[in-house]
């Protein structure tokens, strides 16, 4: 088994009072997690896929909840976003069945966080999983031999079950992209254009590293920018992509409300445009290999819970910098698939931002970045 960082950090949150609230996309460890925390504790587990569960938790009272508990002292609730009020429900036991422990898994953050919020204010940790990281897989099997893995993540990702069915990557890719990614965002009434939504992401997907437009993205796949913006809410709360926003001070010709878009899985990007070639063949390896640092590096940055902000920046100049970290003090990172002798930072920025940090991140030396003891923590 491939040991998660979160789970120390639920662990010593269990039985505070809490509920733990676990966010993340389908298919990425979320039940193997919580299966792992709850080993040898004989919890109650339920689902928000099987109506009788639904049934039990909704507008449940207290005295029901006692007789579906017995004497068990945790409760799991997967895919919890499926049962109405379930917030409600929480907040019940949290309050009046105080030796239950509650968990609860959703692929969904618009759906599960929105209904926990208000009912669980100050009752609820909430943690968030993403798919594997290159620091887990480091812990896992060292870093020589996730080094020696490096441009096959690249292509297939790290989704668990890609990391560990060697040699069905294709097969289990496609029905995660196809049957997985957007069942969450399907099931909401207001989301009537699948076609749609599957053309935005492909644009999307060939445009990873660009800065986008949402005008342009618009009238490539057919729709107005605000059903092109709505729709990338949507994909970011269900965990497909992110953003990273531009980075300005007021300096002048800087791009201050400009966007890029990046997917949380470099193996889902490649199989929404079905591009499963080699890594040193491709000729978007330089839009890949920045996605996977920067999408490794907010999971690092996410896990270790630092105070850092992720951007990029760029001038009406064409000057770029691709990822600039706004912490204790500025760190600018350039990334390259391999080292450039004499590079040379932009001087509109050096010469406004002194005192920054200045990295250029390449595949010998990525792990200085993203593992704790890499030599760069923050």
């Amino acid at each position: 088994m491939i040991n998660r960082i979160i789970q120390h950090q639920i662990e010593k949150r269990l039985f505070k009072g809490k509920a733990i609230i676990l966010l993340g996309p389908r298919q990425v460890g979320k039940s193997t997690l919580v299966s792992a925390i709850t080993h040898g504790k004989d919890p109650v587990i339920m689902t928000g896929d099987d109506a009788d569960d639904r049934k039990l938790l909704t507008d449940a009272s207290v005295a029901g909840l006692r007789s579906i508990l017995g004497n068990k002292t945790i409760l799991y609730i997967d895919e919890a976003q499926r049962i109405p009020d379930i917030g409600i429900t929480i907040k019940l036991i949290t309050d009046h069945i105080k030796e239950v422990q509650v968990i609860a898994t959703g692929s969904s953050s618009f759906d599960l966080a929105n209904r926990t919020n208000e009912p669980l204010t100050g009752r609820k940790y909430e943690f968030q999983l993403f798919p594997l990281s290159f620091e887990e897989m480091v812990t896992h099997h060292g870093l020589l031999e996730e080094k020696r893995s490096l441009k096959h993540r690249l292509v297939y990702g790290y989704y668990p079950e890609i990391v560990t069915k060697r040699g069905e990557e294709k097969e289990l890719l496609a029905l995660l992209a196809n049957s997985y990614l957007y069942k969450d965002l399907l099931m909401l009434e207001q989301l009537k254009k699948p076609q749609l939504l599957e053309k935005l992401v492909r644009a999307l997907a060939l445009q990873a590293g660009s800065e986008v437009s949402f005008n342009e993205l618009g009238r490539t796949v057919g729709t107005d920018n605000k059903t092109v913006e709505k729709y990338i809410d949507l994909l970011e709360k269900a965990f497909v992509v992110f953003r990273l926003p531009a980075f300005s001070r007021n300096v002048r010709n800087e791009i201050r409300k400009g966007r890029k878009i990046y997917f949380f899985d470099c193996g889902i990007r490649n199989a929404v445009i079905n591009d499963f070639r080699p890594f040193d063949i491709r000729s978007d390896k330089g839009a890949i290999w920045e996605n996977f640092v920067i999408a490794e590096r907010m999971k690092f940055i996410h896990y270790n819970g630092l105070p850092v902000k992720q951007y990029f920046w760029r001038t009406t100049q064409q000057q770029e910098i691709d990822l600039v970290e706004e912490g204790e003090n500025l760190s600018a990172f350039e990334i390259k698939t391999s080292e450039v002798a004499n590079a040379r930072f932009p001087a509109t920025f050096t010469n406004n931002y002194p005192g920054s940090v200045y990295r250029q991140i390449h595949m010998g030396n990525v792990e200085s970045i993203l593992i704790r003891n890499g030599g760069m923590v923050s």
